[in-house]
């Protein structure tokens, strides 16, 4: 599908295709909806506002600082509107034809602030690849019994904070924290020495559910806008001191990144795959047959402080045990109901060699095998002014989709309160 109207490095997977949903503004203006087209942004307020829009959508629908409005409109319009921004950029009769409505309704990507696309919420974090957990497991219980008793019965999860999910780009300061150091009995309250990145990929609710309701595993996916980058950042010396008896808090739950273009689900179809049968018999609520997921290779680059840039991780999101679908019937099996903006994270990613983990946790074992760099610089954990920088890219023959980046730089500790 090509457009007479703009020129489109299909290369950079941000084609006619794909048509990505994310929040914008220029400095001194509102935030709005746009889609990204190539290295632009075609402002869909701008389309409403020339009344382009009044057929499919309620007015204002894209005057929003949020996705929520839109995603509440439901998957019919999702589809309409989706074809309706096809229809605009590649018709005979588009307006894009008039070079003035061309240059108002394309504004370059690069000169744009982005801003988180969804208003959450909530926020549930998924603990759902196999080799990541084993790994962990490994790490502190017995490598033979790595895996927890409950680990393929269900879809393992915390609840994070929402509250501090922050768009792409915004600075990671270096948490404090309670930390015991070894052969100690008191903990000392410090700055983390331990900072670690999660390679994950989220899903965005776009239909809210009932309280009491559960989502059969058949309908789960219709539930799913489409899907952002994440990097969970963790601090694995204060999450190690606290998480039991109840799991991760202060550890986790300073900062979680996010890509800010949001990837349909009707962009991916080209890339879903089937999955391999679970090991073990479950419960009915979490039958499926077809399992699938999506083949969204992964990258993980680090940019230290000297500006030496060095690409540690090649995972996929394949990697997963459990699927979206199973995912979200457990998550409501209990009456729980989700809500439009909800984000759902898929935990760490990683595959079968360590060149595909994805946590510093794994790759050093926990500080134990420190890891060299190409410039001799040594890591164990993050230091302060890495940068680390995930990006995603499909390819299925000519489809091409790219998630953009997730990307944040590690600032020193701030100064104590205490």
């Amino acid at each position: 599908m090509d457009s007479p109207y703009i020129d489109i490095n299909h290369d950079h997977g941000f084609g006619l295709d794909h048509l990505p949903y994310g929040v914008f503004s220029y400095p001194g203006q509102s935030k709005r909806i746009g889609v990204r087209v190539g290295g632009h942004i075609l402002d869909l307020a701008y389309l409403e506002q020339q009344g382009l829009s009044k057929s499919i959508t309620p007015f204002s629908i894209f005057r929003q600082a949020t996705l929520n409005p839109l995603a509440e409109l439901g998957r019919l319009s999702w589809n309409n509107i989706r074809e309706w921004i096809q229809e605009i950029l590649t018709s005979r009769h588009s307006p894009l034809k008039d070079k003035d409505f061309h240059r108002l309704a394309f504004l370059p990507v690069d000169q744009a602030l982005l801003h988180l696309p969804f208003y959450s919420r909530g926020y549930t974090d998924f603990y759902s690849s196999e080799q990541h957990a084993r790994n962990v497991g490994a790490l502190y219980r017995d490598p033979a019994h790595a895996l927890p008793k409950n680990w393929k019965h269900l879809p393992i999860a915390y609840h994070g904070r929402s509250s501090s999910l922050m768009v792409s780009g915004t600075p990671i300061v270096r948490p404090w924290g309670q930390i015991l150091p070894p052969d100690s009995s008191q903990p000392l309250f410090r700055p983390t020495r331990k900072l670690d990145f999660e390679i994950e990929v989220g899903l965005f609710i776009g239909q809210p559910s009932q309280a009491f309701q559960p989502i059969p595993v058949g309908q789960a996916e219709d539930y799913i806008f489409g899907l952002v980058l994440v990097n969970d950042w963790s601090a694995r010396d204060i999450q190690a001191f606290e998480y039991q008896p109840l799991g991760p808090f202060l550890g986790k739950n300073f900062a979680t990144s996010l890509s800010p273009w949001v990837v349909p689900l009707a962009a991916l179809q080209p890339f879903r795959q089937a999955m391999p049968p679970l090991d073990v018999q479950v419960v009915s609520y979490l039958k499926q047959s077809p399992r699938y997921s999506y083949d969204i290779p992964l990258r993980l680059t680090l940019e230290t402080a000297t500006g030496h840039q060095q690409s540690l991780i090649h995972t996929n999101f394949c990697h997963q045990y459990w699927s979206m679908a199973q995912q979200i019937a457990h998550h409501t099996v209990n009456g729980c109901n989700l809500e439009v903006g909800d984000l759902l994270a898929s935990g760490t990613i990683s595959g079968d060699t360590p060149s595909s983990w994805g946590s510093l946790l794994e790759i050093s074992q926990n500080g134990q095998q420190p890891l060299t760099l190409g410039n001799g610089e040594v890591r164990t954990f993050l230091e302060d002014g890495d940068d680390i920088i995930i990006t995603a890219q499909c390819q299925n023959g000519h489809h091409r989709v790219a998630f953009g980046e997730v990307r944040g730089k590690i600032m020193p500790a701030l100064p104590s309160f205490s």
